[in-house]
């Protein structure tokens, strides 16, 4: 079954969601979420308005499906509401980067994700100040805008691009070893831009070798893994383990690792994650 009229409506409704957070951009005060792992974890006004317009536009058309957010209204937990009938639940992020959106950076995206019997099936992944707009359906391909993306197929070289999210501390409290060999090394050129799914989607996009994110939560992965996945990438554990089908039922926020990369340079990323601890 298509999911092309499903893609193209959420494809509406992040942009919606995109002209709330661009009216909020620059007039935000800092929150805190209080079901957060950390007590700085950041959160806003315009979080909390953007997910509450997407989650009520995919109720009006979507009313049997799940929704998983990363918010909401008090700040005391996550979204997750399982589906009435099938198996689809939505995956929301509606901004992610929001330490960017609070300082000012403009990198930052509303993330919609698809996940059909925990499989990321629809992607949508909106670079809002830049209005570039990343979506994939399962069979239909990765897009941004009216252009087609491909993964890149080649090997790792002194020429590669390499994502990281720039919290690179892991679940023991210490950046691993592989973290510090990158950035000590000028081969690879590494970038961090502070937001895991914008950072995955430049895999999809054939700019990036791999993206590597240590602390990302499920609304990080789930629209970018579509993309990449539609795009001719993989997408990966830290330990080349598999992330899907990922179950939905207890999720409350934990952190789901993972690695996005083009396929010949999967291999080679995962040796050195394995070889550097």
């Amino acid at each position: 079954m298509s999911l092309n009229q499903d893609l193209q409506y959420a494809i509406e409704v992040a942009r919606g969601a995109g002209k709330i957070v661009l009216e909020h951009f620059g007039k935000v005060d800092r929150l805190t979420k209080t079901h957060a792992a950390t007590t700085d974890e950041a959160v806003t006004e315009a979080d909390r308005a953007a997910q509450r317009f997407i989650v009520a536009s995919l109720r009006r058309r979507f009313a049997d499906d799940g929704v998983i957010g990363e918010e909401n209204d008090l700040g005391t937990a996550i979204t997750n509401e399982q589906a009435v009938r099938g198996s689809r639940v939505w995956v929301i992020d509606p901004i992610d980067g929001t330490n960017n959106f609070i300082g000012g950076f403009p990198n930052f995206a509303v993330c919609i994700g698809l996940l059909d019997a925990g499989h990321p099936v629809l992607g949508i992944v909106y670079d809002v100040t830049r209005d570039l707009m990343y979506y994939a359906a399962r069979g239909e391909g990765c897009w941004v805008g009216n252009r087609r993306l491909h993964a890149l197929t080649t090997p790792l070289s002194d020429a590669s691009i390499m994502m990281m999210t720039s919290n690179c501390i892991d679940a023991a409290g210490r950046c691993p070893g592989y973290a510090v060999r990158w950035l000590g090394q000028t081969s690879w050129k590494l970038r961090m831009i502070g937001s895991a799914a914008l950072e995955a989607t430049q895999v999809a996009a054939g700019i990036a070798h791999g993206a590597v994110t240590i602390n990302g939560k499920l609304w990080d992965i789930a629209a970018p893994a579509a993309l990449v996945l539609e795009a001719g990438g993989l997408i990966t554990d830290l330990n080349g383990g598999e992330i899907f089908p990922f179950d939905l039922r207890n999720y409350a926020g934990a952190k789901v690792p993972f690695v996005a990369a083009g396929r010949g340079a999967q291999a080679e990323v995962l040796r050195e994650i394995r070889m550097y601890p």
